[in-house]
């Protein structure tokens, strides 16, 4: 058979086999039952994308079943063919859902079925700043479980996204493979119906973050081919329906490639049977490049790793987490004052002799990182030393919460047991340091103390000084007080046309990069995405006008935004991509807005949840009444003060209201002399219907009530 007759076997097979489905649904639950899959706003992505028909009951299947027929020509030429592909994603994507109509149809599987909204969200910022360089998606059955176990660990060491559906998931599992989100290897499914939700991740990467309107197919295509960097790797043979899928897969731009002989086709269809090639040849495939820093640890090092958490069970060693000291510290040193790549270790090692036996080593713990170089600068110190948090967390087999002196660490009995030591935290750090802020650091030393006589006199001596002098200095960081704003493009990759405008006192809507962030970034890209803006004279300081933010973000834009207020929801808004951690709109009733963080999968007062509402906003379109933003702008002097401030946030979930009530109360007393503003502010243990909320509102004398009307 030709290349194109597997494909329309595989898709009139898939076709059938879905017609089937709905019609058996239909006859059990009855055209007017609802439809949908769990935590989206996009009803059925896929349909929704290519069609602009949302998908709510199963009365609404038969037309989709008749749209996916209508793409199956049995024409000999291959666009007609991929086309085909297409129909057999939109079968797949009903076949899954339909599966879900008797609740969750994975609950007792390996596999996790349908990536929920937030999750994508969530994976925003890791993709586009090259933390997550790549998407691998791996299906079938490998005729080597081993070689297979190495090609997955490979991607997961380079950092990729690793999607698997099949029985390489038991293979993978049972060669030793670490799985879940929190390693970004995630096993989908057994059926080769699973794919689809790694297509619908995709589709709905260009909904979320492209602002691409639903029903324009072809710009979805592009989207998917230019910004979503994935491929296949199949294993085993092809049967005429994974043939089909892999069509689906070319027509989204993502090659294929099979360990197998298949009938090529260049950049799209190819085979590569040597194992030990896949990893290389698939990223050539779809030009992915890897930054690698090899680090001389005796573990992997990986942003793959990022949110492994060690458990009591698995625990070798620890420290902070309440049951002693550990602080972290990077502090500015002249050139001559240090020794590049100095690793030292004051104190006992993990390993000491003291310690065996014991069910946890457990010692207090001081981390002082030292860097010198030509382009360094103190307001710098603070922003490499968040990134203390992350680069250990890189390490497979340790856990680190917390910052400054409430640092948490957890290193596992697997990492001990391969060898891995305290001096290896060192470096990591080190190494890390000097690879990604090369343009400031030039030398590097780390020192790890472990006695609780260094720990706790370096503590009051050293380190609360110097934490307290950085508070003194950020505190005086206002709008007011700097010349420069900067732009962050980071997100362009996915969100074209959003811009964001970072402040001393508006950080950017993922939450992670604050002012003094694009300062540094300034200074280690010139040409990056934090480029200044000369902000000179507002406009209108109230809504924050400048005419020099406008000019730079309608450059950035590409004309796509020409004007933007700094603090207004209302009026001209700031664009959001789509990976905000929060959510902020207008509840009119009340006067006031609500705020629903990521984590949230509830309905919220406004009668809808987080991905309604952020599917409201994203993609770089500015809608008023809507705005993403950070969890620590929620305590910023400057959120939406426009429209009367932080005394309008009359809602929101629990968690993040305990988690920013220090700084809300404190913001609030400080503008208002309002004194515990947090216990005003409802939340879902309290109510979530409107009225309730109000009459909640209305006994604590919420000050929003008495606001000027907000709309």
């Amino acid at each position: 058979m030709s290349l194109t007759d597997l494909i329309y076997a595989g898709s009139n097979a898939v076709a059938g086999l879905t017609e089937g489905a709905v019609d058996d649904a239909i006859k059990k639950y009855g055209e007017s039952h609802a439809l949908g899959y769990p935590d989206t706003a996009y009803f059925l992505p896929i349909i929704y994308a290519a069609t602009g028909v949302k998908i709510k009951t199963l009365g609404d299947l038969p037309a989709a079943v008749g749209i996916l027929k209508s793409l199956i020509t049995n024409k000999e030429d291959l666009g007609e063919a991929l086309n085909a592909g297409l129909a057999t994603a939109v079968g797949a994507e009903i076949i899954e859902a339909i599966r879900y109509l008797d609740g969750d149809p994975y609950a007792n599987d390996s596999g996790i079925g349908f990536v929920a909204d937030p999750i994508i969200r969530s994976l925003g910022v890791p993709l586009v700043t090259g933390d997550i360089p790549g998407i691998a998606v791996l299906l079938g059955e490998s005729s080597d479980p081993a070689e297979l176990a190495v090609i997955v660990k490979d991607y997961q060491e380079k950092g990729l996204l690793t999607f698997m559906v099949g029985n390489i998931i038991e293979q993978a599992l049972e060669a030793g493979v670490k799985m879940g989100l929190d390693y970004r290897v995630i096993p989908l499914g057994h059926e080769v119906t699973s794919v689809i939700h790694v297509v619908s991740v995709a589709i709905r990467a260009a909904l979320i973050f492209g602002g691409i309107e639903p029903g324009k197919l072809a710009e979805f295509l592009t989207y998917t081919k230019e910004r979503v960097p994935a491929f296949v790797n199949t294993f085993g043979e092809l049967n005429e329906v994974v043939v089909s899928v892999g069509a689906g897969a070319i027509a989204l731009g993502f090659p294929v490639i099979a360990d197998v002989p298949v009938p090529e086709v260049p950049g799209a269809l190819m085979t590569q049977a040597d194992h030990a090639k896949t990893v290389e040849f698939s990223l050539e495939a779809r030009d992915i490049k890897i930054k690698v820093t090899k680090i001389d640890v005796p573990v992997s090092v990986a942003s793959a790793f990022e949110g492994e958490r060690v458990r009591k069970d698995t625990m070798f060693a620890e420290f902070g987490g309440n049951k002693t000291k550990c602080w972290e510290l990077v502090r500015e040193a002249e050139l001559s004052e240090i020794e590049d790549h100095k690793i030292t270790v004051i104190g006992p090692e993990i390993d000491d002799a003291q310690f065996a036996g014991a069910d946890v080593v457990r010692l207090p713990l001081g981390i002082l990182v030292e860097v010198a170089g030509k382009g360094m600068q103190k307001d710098f110190e603070s922003v490499l030393e968040r990134r203390i948090h992350y680069f250990t967390n890189y390490i497979d087999g340790a856990m680190h919460v917390g910052q400054r002196n409430i640092a948490w660490i957890r290193i596992t009995k697997e990492a001990y047991e391969k060898g891995f030591r305290l001096k290896h935290i060192g470096e990591v750090l080190y190494a890390k340091m000097r690879a990604d802020f090369d343009n400031v650091v030039d030398k590097c030393q780390v020192t790890l103390y472990t006695t609780q006589e260094d720990v706790a006199r370096l503590e009051e001596e050293v380190v609360k000084p110097i934490y307290s002098q950085r508070d003194d200095r950020l505190n005086a960081l206002t709008d007011e007080s700097v010349d420069t704003f900067y732009t962050c493009t980071l997100c362009q990759s996915f969100a074209p046309s959003h811009v964001c405008v970072v402040t001393p006192e508006r950080l950017g809507l993922c939450g992670a990069v604050s002012w003094l962030d694009s300062k540094a970034t300034k200074e280690l890209d010139p040409a990056g995405p934090s480029q200044p803006i000369e902000k000179g004279v507002a406009v209108d300081e109230k809504i924050g006008i400048w005419e020099a933010v406008n000019k730079t973000v309608a450059a950035a834009s590409q004309g796509a935004v020409e004007r933007v207020t700094l603090y207004s929801i209302l009026e001209d808004p700031m664009t959001s991509c789509g990976c905000f951690e929060c959510i902020c709109g207008i509840m009119p009733e009340a006067n006031g807005v609500v705020i629903v963080n990521r984590e949230f999968g509830e309905i919220s007062p406004v009668g809808m949840t987080f991905g309604e509402l952020a599917s409201m906003t994203g993609g770089g379109v500015q809608t008023p009444g809507f705005m993403g933003h950070g969890r620590h702008f929620i305590g910023s002097k400057k959120f939406m003060s426009a429209e009367g401030g932080l005394t309008r946030i009359v809602w929101m979930p629990k968690e993040l209201k305990d988690d920013v009530a220090e700084r809300l109360n404190k913001a609030v007393l400080e503008l208002t002399g309002i004194e515990n503003f947090v216990d005003m502010v409802c939340d879902e243990t309290i109510a979530t219907d409107s009225e309730a909320v109000l009459e909640f509102l209305e006994s604590k004398g919420h000050p929003a009530l008495t606001m000027d009307p907000i709309m």
